[in-house]
């Protein structure tokens, strides 16, 4: 189950916020058992992006052997 604080890798793009799929955030507010989430999005020098409410669907917890790429945002 994906808990407060944990880091979450989105599903889809989040066109509004200039998300893309595989984007990572970190879960600030678990919702209903974990039917959703408040999810906050950082640059690499800590700049919040956004902070969005996502269903339980649009992310997904992250797996042993991922790895971070780094992409500019607009």
């Amino acid at each position: 189950m994906i808990a407060e604080l944990d880091r979450v890798i989105i599903t889809t793009d989040i066109s509004e916020y200039g998300l893309e799929q595989g984007d990572i955030g970190t879960v600030v507010l678990v919702h209903q058992g974990g039917k959703g989430y408040e999810v906050e999005f950082l640059t690499l020098n800590g700049e919040t992006v956004a902070i969005v409410s996502l269903l339980a669907a649009q992310v997904r917890s992250i797996g042993n052997r991922e790895i971070a790429h780094a992409r500019v945002i607009n």
